[in-house]
């Protein structure tokens, strides 16, 4: 399982390998107190969006991480930003995390065609055998939407994460295996039809 910078094509967003050239378009549509109130730590400024985007790289660099901009395709706009990581080549495993979306862009195509595109390169490029996903528990939206395109819930790693607030957040873990694939892809293609 090799996982290395590819660009992702669908009909409502791209995904990009993420570099330095996106920190403005993220800045623009990324810094919303709202984006990043699940999320252990926060963005404020195009500076934090600067580091950011280094620490991504930083990942990527490491082998740990794939980071990509979500382009609205259409558009050519910066969208939001997801990510392969917590990558085991040697298990075959990887997480799909790091995910957030303008808000105006929040419910719609854009983040399921996301999650088809990664899913599909993931299970049908790179071979894994197991795809992760996980969010905080609080987030009742978050958690109804990788139930939605057909995650299994695994459990709840209790007092997993202090955020930058200084709440200890519980993380529900969830996951999508490769014999479970076919009847996700499914899924996804029908939600998106």
């Amino acid at each position: 399982m090799k996982v290395e910078p590819i660009t992702l094509r669908g009909a409502c967003v791209r995904l990009e390998p993420l570099n330095l050239d996106h920190v403005t378009g993220l800045a623009r549509v990324g810094l919303d107190p709202e984006l990043w109130r699940w999320i252990p730590f926060s963005v404020k400024s195009e500076e934090e969006m600067l580091g950011y985007v280094l620490n991504a790289l930083d990942e990527q660099r490491r082998g740990v991480s794939l980071p990509f901009a979500i382009v609205d395709a259409p558009g050519g706009e910066v969208i939001g930003c997801t990510r392969y990581m917590n990558i085991e080549p040697v298990h075959r495993r990887l997480e799909i995390g790091s995910t957030w979306l303008n808000s105006s862009y929040q419910r719609t195509r854009a983040n399921t065609e996301a999650k088809l595109l990664l899913l599909t390169h993931a299970f049908e490029t790179l071979g894994a055998n197991r795809v992760e996903l996980k969010t905080d528990y609080l987030n009742e939206k978050s958690r109804n939407a990788i139930l939605r395109i057909g995650a299994k819930e695994e459990g709840v790693f209790r007092k997993h994460i202090v955020t930058a607030s200084g709440r200890v957040r519980d993380t529900v873990y969830f996951s999508i295996i490769d014999t479970e694939w076919p009847a996700v892809r499914e899924r996804l293609g029908a939600m998106l039809a």
